[in-house]
């Protein structure tokens, strides 16, 4: 039933693309909230059986569960890293991963980039193709029976489109917000903006030659190859979500810059370490990407770290 609710909800969201206007757009984004919601309530029906022990988490294979959600290319990343105590994270981090360091050191980014030719279950949304994203992550992992798989996990989260704000927050426990924004990007340098009240904040680098691939071992390998996002839920537990794409190759930047009210955005503890010059900076022209449905992590799993 829930497979033939979103193949409606999606069926409706491909026929008012080619429609007109604002009462289009409107009834878009009400089937796509229809849709989230309903992957909302097959996620939660997932976890209720896995806690109820009737089907490990290995076997909670619904429909749609462990598919793909969305799809888009991400271009021109620009990422700040700073370094930071590993205390000023560890209230962040969800049950069931910990805090992962490169070298001893504990790292936090600012990110600015472009979502491109973005589709929620190979479906454009209108008015919701291609947008800037700036967000504030860290770094986790998380040790399977396989070994070590390492993460991300998002602090902030801030987007030009209401809709993907409130849709995130509301049915995902995610933390994003609304503003205004815009961007300018060329092949050596990309810039981000973001208002708040009437001050414009930004996010800019800028690099020199070629780009690399990241070599094994390296501080790029580490901020750019994580391919997996945990997202703590009200009640403690944690989903879990791949994000798929090929390696970047990348330019270490000669020039960035972090022009932002860093209290209003994160806090007074944040100010001191988001204030200084980045102790690297890293541009990447990106690639088509695919974000998985979320998966809850198994009760068995440990507290955070």
């Amino acid at each position: 039933m829930f497979g033939q609710l979103r193949r409606f909800s999606m069926r409706s969201i491909s026929f008012l693309d080619a429609s007109s206007a604002t009462f289009g757009s409107e009834l878009a984004a009400a089937c796509f909230i229809l849709t989230v919601k309903i992957d909302r309530i097959c996620l939660a029906s997932s976890a209720l059986r896995v806690r109820e022990g009737s089907e490990t988490p290995a076997r909670a294979t619904i429909e749609g569960m462990g598919s793909v959600f969305l799809t888009a290319h991400w271009r021109s990343l620009a990422m700040l890293n700073y370094e930071v105590p590993p205390a000023l994270l560890r209230p962040f981090v969800p049950n069931g991963v910990e805090l992962d360091s490169y070298q001893g050191r504990t790292l936090a980014s600012m990110v600015g980039f472009l979502f491109d030719d973005t589709k929620i279950r190979g479906v454009s949304v209108p008015f919701h193709q291609r947008f800037e994203e700036v967000n504030l992550r860290f770094y986790v992992k998380r040790r399977r029976v396989d070994g070590w798989v390492r993460g991300v996990v998002f602090i902030r989260e801030i987007v030009p489109k209401f809709f993907v704000a409130a849709i995130a927050n509301h049915l995902y426990h995610e933390k994003y917000e609304a503003m205004p924004m815009r961007h300018e990007v060329a092949e050596r340098s990309a810039r981000y903006e973001w208002q708040i009240g009437s001050r414009w904040n930004s996010l800019s680098v800028a690099v020199e030659g070629d780009p690399h691939l990241p070599v094994s071992g390296s501080e790029e390998e580490f901020i750019t190859e994580h391919y997996w996002g945990y997202t703590a839920q009200p009640d403690g537990s944690t989903l879990e979500y791949q994000v798929a794409h090929p390696r970047w190759p990348v330019w270490r930047a000669t020039a960035a810059i972090l022009d932002a009210g860093i209290a209003a955005l994160y806090g007074d503890a944040f100010v001191p370490y988001l204030s200084v010059t980045p102790s690297s900076a890293l541009l990447a022209n990106g690639s088509e990407v695919a974000v998985y449905a979320g998966v809850p992590l198994p009760p068995s799993d440990s507290p955070n770290g």
